[in-house]
């Protein structure tokens, strides 16, 4: 039985330069208690697929074709055709969304339970008291301890993974048939990422509920699908069962996407090769923690929070250290403390010569030349009135390597070619660019004063795994054209295994595991890097099943805590 049924949808967007085909001819069916994941990368018209079911797109939208749901209230929709008060009536009910971000799906005005509440006053007549009682119910669903109190807490009292399974519980209070998740684990760490999936599997299991699931993440695809639709170009190129897709993929683009897949122990001969071409030691590192503290003081007459907690690491010239662990283990507090914007407290911290404990800004300004910054998010952390050129001649103009931006367009076009961005592309504004084409742009930046070490902090995890697969590729290219020494911050292990020379684990601001790819990820000692390693969904249906148990069995016996 079908819960949605898509035929020949196309769907186009108004623009100055006419009309734009994001979906052409697209045809779906989801089945009661399905899981479909839609897969594709940036642009292939899979999330504008997704939102037609929720009716959800912008008035410059113009969509034709049909989108049929089926009501839990009995007979059948086609969303296409609904008014706006119709199309009311069926979200939350019959269809609901997980959207990406949930920092920014979550009003930061309201307490969680007001807003868990807020859908079933729309559609039902409910007492108030009846209200908080379904949303504590719910938050205890999806696994939020202490629902009682903690349904008055504001989305700011909840960690991301936390923040994420609200959302879950807004989408599925009213129980609908259908919920559509749009990336739902992208910011998330692995192991919230292996508890978010774990909560999905049971809607599915334990409700029946079928799920559309939008993801670049065919690791997530892997472990949690029941079908595969792959999007390109705003068709549908290849449909099958999610274990017969990954054995045996039909379609070429299929196959590069599989292709593009980072995946653990593949980083090792080339990390092999690097260090064995290098006099390890030889000369005094870059970045030296002994026994380095960060804290943060309290307000309000409480003690202070311990970031980081006695960690020891070194840096050498041209070496990449990989730094990898969960949401709130102090990875990128550590960056940021060795580029001096968050002050170190306690052992010793040197960075290029300088003690950062007790630094003076102005005995450290002459080092930021040879500091580089690479942001998660290119979008936020380029100014959007400034072109690409502005942008990155910014840091030649600030350390007065250039005097304005023209003096520095010569130097801003060699940048914008060694990332392989054609110069024209100086001329745009950041918005104008892709994903992918932002972060390009950001390494250009941060390599404009040839620095000696750059901080790279989850420079990928935004991105969908054909562009992440060329960004790694161009970044170890330009590692080893210039030979900058790099702070290397993420989550996905893959990534790391792929451009690390060492790997350095944190857990609550400690430093738990420290060694070669071969060592910490071939080898795990610590209970918590096999937990973390564990977490990590691979792109194989089969090997994830067996992964899979595996952390189970890892979370029954709670080794870490």
């Amino acid at each position: 039985m079908s819960v949605a049924d898509i035929k020949d949808l196309v769907v186009s967007f108004a623009s100055d330069h006419g009309a734009v085909k994001a979906v052409d001819g697209v045809s779906l069916t989801v089945e009661k208690g399905e899981v479909l994941a839609i897969v594709g990368e940036s642009g292939s018209g899979k999330t504008v697929t997704a939102k037609t079911i929720l009716g959800l797109l912008p008035e410059t939208a113009t969509a034709s074709g049909a989108v049929v749901l089926t009501r839990s209230t009995g007979g059948d929709v086609d969303v296409v055709t609904l008014s706006r008060s119709q199309l009311r009536e069926v979200r939350g009910t019959d269809v609901a969304m997980i959207f990406q971000e949930p920092s920014t799906a979550l009003n930061p005005v309201f307490t969680v339970g007001w807003q868990i509440a807020e859908g079933l006053r729309a559609h039902e007549r409910v007492s108030g008291a009846a209200a908080k009682a379904k949303a504590i119910d719910i938050l205890r669903q999806v696994g939020i301890p202490d629902p009682e109190t903690r349904v008055n807490y504001y989305p700011h009292q909840f960690s991301g993974g936390q923040k994420q399974r609200i959302v879950i519980a807004m989408a599925l209070v009213l129980r609908p048939g259908l919920i559509v998740a749009d990336e739902p684990t992208t910011a998330l760490d692995v192991t919230v990422q292996a508890e978010i999936l774990d909560l999905l599997r049971s809607l599915r299991d334990d409700y029946g509920t079928a799920i559309v699931l939008i993801t670049h993440n065919m690791g997530v695809v892997a472990d949690l699908s029941d079908r595969v639709a792959v999007m390109y170009q705003g068709k549908v190129v290849e449909q099958a069962r999610t274990r017969e897709l990954f054995a045996n993929p039909q379609a070429q683009y299929t196959r590069d996407l599989l292709a593009a897949v980072p995946y653990v122990g593949q980083g090792r001969a080339g990390a092999a090769a690097r260090l064995s071409g290098r006099a390890v030691g030889a000369a005094a590192p870059l970045v030296k923690a002994t026994d380095l503290v960060i804290e943060y003081p309290g307000r309000l007459g409480r003690g202070g929070f311990r970031a980081v907690d006695g960690v020891s690491f070194s840096i050498g010239a041209g070496e990449v250290l990989g730094l990898v662990g969960e949401s709130g283990s102090g990875k990128t507090t550590i960056g940021r403390s060795i580029a001096g914007l968050t002050k170190a407290t306690g052992g010793s911290l040197d960075v290029l010569g300088t003690e950062m404990v007790g630094f003076k800004e102005r005995e450290f300004r002459k080092h930021r030349v040879d500091i580089g910054f690479v942001f998660q998010d290119p979008a936020s952390s380029f100014n959007p009135l400034l072109t690409i050129a502005q942008c990155v001649a910014e840091p030649l103009i600030v350390h007065r390597r250039a005097g304005d931006v023209a003096s520095a367009r010569g130097r801003v076009d060699e940048l914008l070619e060694a990332v392989q961005l054609p110069r024209s592309y100086g001329d745009r504004y950041p918005h104008e660019l892709s994903g992918g084409q932002r972060q390009r742009a950001s390494l250009a930046r941060a390599l404009a004063l040839q620095p000696k070490l750059l901080i790279a902090d989850e420079p990928t995890s935004a991105l969908d795994v054909s562009v992440q697969a060329r960004v790694l590729e161009l970044f170890a290219e330009l590692q080893s054209e210039f030979g900058f020494a790099c702070l290397f911050i993420s989550h996905d292990l893959a990534v790391v295994d792929i451009l690390a020379d060492r790997i350095a684990v944190l857990y609550k601001g400690k430093l738990v595991e420290e060694g070669t790819g071969a060592e910490v990820l071939g080898d795990p000692k610590h209970p918590y890097t096999q937990r973390l390693l564990a977490s990590l969904p691979v792109p194989d249906p089969v090997a994830q099943a067996e992964r899979r148990e595996l952390l189970r069995a890892l979370r029954a016996a709670d080794p870490v805590g």
